[in-house]
């Protein structure tokens, strides 16, 4: 009995094996599978929002994820919150410069509204 399943086991083994390698039906080896590759990237035409984020999905490899397609993504996350943070860092160091002359005209008119 022992020895009937492992020639059944063989012969399994055999046949799958065989079809895989293209001994099967099919008249050959299996095709070659074009590589996946990202199809939603992230827009050209706006900037990132947080549901593009939300969306991003990337397709698997044999070893994980594609790295050329995250490190894509990444530069250009990385791009645009740098110009994010220089838009602000202009917007703050503008609205500062705005209170400051603002209190330069306070300063200035409360001498005359005291004579």
């Amino acid at each position: 009995m022992f020895l009937f399943l492992v020639v059944a086991l063989a012969v399994v083994v055999g046949a799958v094996t065989l079809a895989v390698v293209g001994g099967g039906e099919g008249g050959g080896p299996l095709p070659e599978v074009a590589p996946e590759r990202l199809h939603d990237m992230l827009p050209e035409d706006r900037p990132v929002s947080r549901s593009d984020i939300d969306d991003l999905r990337f397709p698997l490899a044999v070893r994980g994820y594609r790295m050329a397609d995250v490190d894509d993504a990444l530069n250009r996350l990385g791009a645009e919150l740098a110009e994010r943070d220089a838009r602000i860092a202009d917007l703050e160091s503008a609205l500062t410069g705005a209170r400051a002359a603002a209190r330069a005209d306070l300063h200035k008119s409360e001498p005359e509204e005291r004579q």
